[in-house]
This record gives structure tokens, sequence and C-alpha cells, in this order.
């Protein structure tokens, strides 16, 4: 374990400011925060290729911002902050969103176990519209709480809870014939 990897988020992220530690410390911030910010930005966008690009961006970002005299309490927030709105702006500056009805999803049936349903729940979630979809992989993927989720996505923390709702039903509806058949197979 090197000396950087035993200091706080807070500690490494002041540490940017010195341009000897620099490189050592976001290299430690980057290897921590790594997984966690390319995963939403993969289950949020629904498209690894523009997920990476958001990835880079975010920490080329972070290490812009860190450059600065300020100091971060909390690095992982201020990393989903950036990531969040990149996709945003990803989002509103691309095709629009696929509906549901627009989708066609051929219907066969399943076998128990299949890594086709893995798809489908992919599926499921492009399907949704950005703000139930960013809450939904935020509180099951990320183990949010809905207070967390408010303060990040900018809204009340029932608004957070209503979003999670309505994304699990919107997903148990598209889910729906697929589940069913699997039922029958059990």
């Amino acid at each position: 374990m090197t000396e950087f990897a035993r200091l706080s988020d807070e500690a490494l992220s002041t540490l940017l400011h010195d341009e000897s530690k620099r490189e050592t410390a976001f290299r430690e911030l980057y290897g921590r925060h790594k997984q966690r910010i390319y995963a939403y930005c993969v289950r949020v966008l629904g498209d690894s290729a523009a997920a990476e690009d958001i990835f880079q961006e975010t920490f080329v970002r972070f290490f812009d911002a860190a450059k600065t005299d300020r100091t971060m309490t909390n690095v992982a927030a201020f990393l989903l902050r950036i990531a969040r709105n990149l996709c945003l702006n990803h989002k509103r500056d691309s095709k629009p969103t696929l509906t549901l009805e627009d989708y066609d999803i051929p219907y066969k049936p399943l076998e128990y176990g299949s890594s086709e349903l893995l798809r489908l729940i992919t599926t499921a979630l492009e399907l949704l519209d950005y703000d139930h979809r960013e809450a939904f992989v935020l509180r099951k993927y990320d183990g949010m709480s809905f207070l967390e989720i408010a303060e990040i996505t900018n809204t009340t923390e029932t608004n957070a809870r209503s979003r999670v709702h309505r994304a699990q039903a919107k997903i148990r509806e598209i889910l729906a014939p697929y589940l069913a058949d699997i039922d029958q197979h059990l």
C-alpha cells in the first residue's frame, strides 16, 4: 500500500494543488472512482462508446477543477455531478429517446438462466426517459438513498422516490411477457 492509498479523498484532492504530487494523487483518486463513474455513464446512456467519452471527459474536468485552490470534501459526489452534467448534455445534443412503441422487441420464449434476460433488462432501461433511468441506476446499481439521489439530480426526495418507483413499474411492464414465460418454465 502506498503512502497515497492511506489518504482520504479530501486529502488527495488537496494534494492536487501541489504540482510535485498532483499526478500520483490524481492516479489514486482515479483508481478509487473509475469503476463507479464508468458504470454510471454506461447504465445511464446505454451506449458504451458515448459512455467511454463521457467517462474520460469527467476525469479531465475533475483534474482541471482540482488544480484550482478549491478543496473538495466529497470527491465521489463531485465526480458523479460532473458525469451527470456531461450525460445530460450528451442526451440533449443527441437523437431523441426511443419510445416503447418505436422499439420493436421481438418476442421469443426464454430458457431459464439465459443471458437474453440481461439483454432485455438493458433494453428496458434504454426505453426509460432519462430522469427515471438515472434515478433507477443511482438507486439500484449505486445503492444511493433517495436523499442522495435528490441532491445529485437537484430535485426533492419525494420526486427521487417517485422516479425510482415509476422506473421499476415501467421495467416490469416492458418485461412482463418475458417474465411470465420464465415463470411458466420454472
